[in-house]
């Protein structure tokens, strides 16, 4: 896929949690072009959560910029928040809600009509597998159907960035290679999927470019293939371990 401009442009930018001495982040720099299936990663207390939730607008930065498909976050906040859709690590729904009534209710947050909403939800239903259970109480479900749910949510209004925080944490091989499969679809046809995970193997597997975070800062950002042949390492994990060491960190 041609590659024509930014998605994410972050610039100088500096996060401090209040009442912290340190700054998380401090002086960060990334650029993550349209179209790309980036990984950000590093080892717990790395900051790539803390950088997920920057770039969603869930946490307000001390300084520098974030720029999202050209547009200022913090500026039009209602129309750069129509842009992106976020897979959190937790789930966001209502639990006593089902499938289609989480649906409808999200639909309408993004500003759909109802029209929109019935036909995306009956798409997102069946494309997820969940068409069998969509009137079901979600708390009654799996973790993957669960899970499936969460990424339903995200993508109601066809955004044109997808965050993703460990999205396939918790569940079965099944699940895994249809969510997978499904966010590779999402990506030929457009949308650049941002992904975090400790899950190497599978970051292997999605993500084309990458970039490694430790102590707040970016140690390398490049093609994976790239990356391994410099470093001579034969995968992620690998690299992970080169680069940020082998001291526990939780």
């Amino acid at each position: 896929m041609a590659f024509m401009s930014n998605a994410v442009q972050i610039a100088h930018l500096d996060f401090r949690y209040p009442r912290h001495a340190a700054f998380s982040i401090q002086d960060l720099n990334l650029s993550i072009e349209q179209g790309e299936r980036f990984g950000l990663f590093g080892p717990n207390g790395a900051g790539k959560t803390t950088l997920m939730n920057l770039m969603t607008g869930l946490r307000q930065f001390n300084s520098g910029s974030i720029r999202l498909l050209n547009q200022e976050l913090g500026k039009r906040r209602k129309e750069i928040f129509g842009l992106f859709g976020y897979v959190p690590q937790d789930f966001a729904f209502y639990q006593e809600l089902s499938p289609r009534e989480n649906l409808e209710f999200f639909g309408a947050w993004y500003g759909l009509n109802a029209a929109g909403i019935k036909k995306r939800t009956h798409e997102l239903t069946e494309i997820l597998g969940l068409a069998e259970y969509a009137d079901q109480r979600v708390q009654e479900f799996s973790g993957g159907m669960k899970r499936r749910v969460n990424l339903a949510i995200a993508v109601m209004h066809k955004p044109k960035i997808l965050f993703l925080d460990e999205p396939t944490v918790g569940v079965d091989v099944q699940t895994r290679h249809a969510i997978i499969g499904y966010l590779k679809s999402l990506n030929e046809s457009g949308t650049t999927l941002i992904y975090t995970s400790h899950q190497l193997a599978e970051a292997e597997e999605l993500c084309e470019r990458i970039a490694l975070m430790d102590e707040g800062k970016i140690l390398v950002h490049d093609d994976i293939v790239h990356l391994l042949t410099t470093y001579k390492q034969e995968g992620l994990e690998g690299l992970f371990l080169k680069l940020t060491g082998k001291a526990f960190r939780d």
